[in-house]
Formats: structure tokens, sequence, C-alpha cells
């Protein structure tokens, strides 16, 4: 499965946002750099921000860039106009968006969807497609879109409203694979129902050939599958890689984040610095010996750290072992005086720990 990361289109269509050229330059470049085969920059019909956005960074990166365009003439324009690789049409296709959004029948639609791909192809472009509200559609309409443009190297179906689970997606896209190929289609995730990473799981499970992520999970309403969180959950549990750089994923992703000046929780899965931090005594005298009693996975793998904290709550068993590993030897005595140490000075991460532990107990 490839990624394409929106961060910079999607995130910027977040309420009260509007990230800077040279901010979103940049941080297309540490994204590209992280090793995204796609970056969907910018909707350059939208105003000269990512039209410039667009032009700076065309033929620049190794990853190839991507513009957004309706289904027509002048966002197709917009798009090639920029000299970047792709230019990514999107159409709505359930009977919702067709009647409140598009305001067109379905054959209007496929005539118009027809036509801008003609029209795209002939100024040279690759053309991919996103259908809006796919996974709210008869199984039937997608196929029907796809035999009429089979020459698009992907086609992308978006749960627009984030309105699916695994269960469904699995489902739908199994109906979808009994005749058609998984392997050129996309999918576009909203986090509604905090489902976005497990329906990307279940898409590249059931064998899509792309998936839409974006830093953080930035993007409408309740955002998008994230990408440091696809990327962990697949390297963890399916072994898959997706040709990312992993040991920079972390820092490229918090880097992005400070760059269009966004906020994170603290707790937030990956990227959180609590996620892997670690203080019940419990917990931490097992990782002393063995930090996968308490880990979904090593984070420094993702370019993160582990932390142990020690303080009044270290128990007999994790200040011997402390002891042990700072070479003090771990009589009772010394293990009662270092446990009230740590009381006083904590908490204490490891390496301060270990100091502590050699400056008032090891000295003797």
């Amino acid at each position: 499965m490839k990624l394409s990361d929106v961060t910079l289109r999607e995130g910027d269509q977040l309420p009260n946002r509007d990230f800077g050229i040279d901010e979103k330059i940049e941080s297309a470049r540490a994204l590209d750099d992280l090793g995204l085969d796609y970056i969907q920059a910018g909707f350059p019909v939208t105003g000269t921000k990512d039209r410039r956005v667009l032009s700076e960074l065309a033929g620049t990166t190794d990853g190839q860039l991507i513009g957004l365009a309706r289904a027509l003439e002048g966002d197709i324009d917009a798009v090639v106009d920029t000299d970047i690789d792709i230019v990514e049409l999107f159409v709505s296709v359930s009977d919702r968006h067709l009647e409140h959004l598009l305001g067109k029948s379905r054959e209007e639609m496929h005539a118009m969807l027809g036509t801008a791909v003609e029209y795209a192809h002939d100024r040279g472009a690759e053309v991919h497609v996103t259908l809006a509200d796919a996974f709210r559609t008869d199984p039937e309409v997608i196929l029907a879109v796809d035999g009429a443009i089979p020459t698009i190297p992907f086609l992308t179906l978006a749960d627009t409203v984030g309105a699916r689970t695994p269960r469904t997606v699995r489902k739908y896209l199994d109906t979808l694979g009994e005749h058609l190929d998984l392997g050129r289609i996309g999918v576009h995730f909203h986090d509604d129902l905090d489902c976005a990473t497990a329906n990307v799981l279940a898409a590249a499970d059931a064998g899509v050939g792309k998936a839409d992520v974006s830093v953080a999970g930035l993007g409408e309403r309740a955002g998008n599958s994230p990408l440091e969180s696809v990327v962990v959950a697949a390297g963890v549990d399916y072994e898959l890689g997706f040709g990312i750089t992993e040991s920079e994923l972390v820092p490229t992703c918090r880097r992005v984040l400070e760059t269009l000046g966004e906020d994170w929780d603290d707790r937030r899965a990956v990227l959180g610095g609590t996620v892997t931090e670690h203080e019940s005594a419990i917990h931490t005298t097992a990782m002393l010996s063995d930090p996968a009693t308490m880990e979904a996975y090593d984070p420094t793998r993702f370019g993160a750290e582990r932390r142990l904290v020690f303080g009044a709550s270290t128990g007999t068993s994790g200040a011997r072992k402390l002891l042990d590993r700072a070479d003090v030897e771990t009589t009772d005595e010394a293990v009662a005086a270092y446990i009230d140490a740590l009381a006083d000075h904590g908490p204490l991460g490891l390496a301060e720990a270990l100091t502590l532990a050699r400056k008032h107990l090891g000295e003797g």
C-alpha cells in the first residue's frame, strides 16, 4: 500500500486555519524526506497561496505531488499550470451528495467526470480520481464509474463523513474486489467514529493500493487517518513499512505540527510525551528487566524516547534493580535509604535515578 499525505490540504480547511506559504513548503519537504509516495499539497483553484506552494515544490521532491481539483476545466488548469505531477479530481457519487452538493443527476455526474478526465489527459496530466461519499454508495455505482475510466491509476473511495467501521469497510471492499483490482483502489477516511486508523488497516488487509493520511489526523471535523498511527500500527502488527523512514517518523510529525502552528495532546497516540512514559512501580520494575513487558513497541524504532520515572512510588524491587544497575551493593539498608532518597528527589528519569544511586549510596 502507498501513502498519500493530505495534511497540507485537509488541515488548511480546518476552521480558523490559514497555513502560510513558507510553512506549507517547509512541511511538504519534511514529509517528502520521510519517504511518502504522494503529497497532496493544496487545492490551487482556491487562491494564489496554493498555486505558489505547488509551483515552488514542482520538480523538487522525490514523492509525487498532487493538486486537488473539482471536475471542472478551471480547476484542472489551476493544477496543471503549477507543473506538478498529478491532478486529483473529486466528484460526489452518493445520492445525497449528488442532490444536495453537486446538484446533478447520476448521468450528468458521469458525463462531467468523463469530460474532466479527458481534458486533464489532453493537458498532459496524470489523473487520479476521488469519489466523495463512496462508502455510503451502492457498490454497483462504484463499478460503473470504474468501468468508465479504466485507465486511471488510482480510484479513491472516500468515507467523507466518517460513517464506517473496519467491519463494514472490509465487507464493502471485498464486494468490490470480486469485480475489480483493489490494487488500484485508494481510500480516504475521516475519524468521526474514531475508526480512521483501523479503517486504513482493514483496507490494507483487503489489498487496497493507496491510503490518504495526515499528520496527527489534521483534517476537517474529527480529522483523517493519522499518518503516525497508521505507520506504527501497520509496522508493529502487520510488518508493513510503506517505505517510510521509521526512525524519523515521530520527529518529523512533531516538526510539521510545530511549523504549521498546531498543538498536540501530550496523551496523543505515538506523538504524545506520556505515551512512552511509565511511573507505576509495578510497570517500571518489570521494564528494567524487559521494556516490552509494558510496551506495544520500542519507541526508539520510530524516533521517540522511552522514559521510566522513579520517585515516591518506587518499591523495594524497583529500588534493588536500580541499585544493581548502578553497581551499588543491594543491602537492605541501602535499599531503604535509596527509597527515601527517591521520595525526596523524585520524580526522576532512569539516568537521573542511577546518578542518585551512585552519588548518595555508591561513594562508601
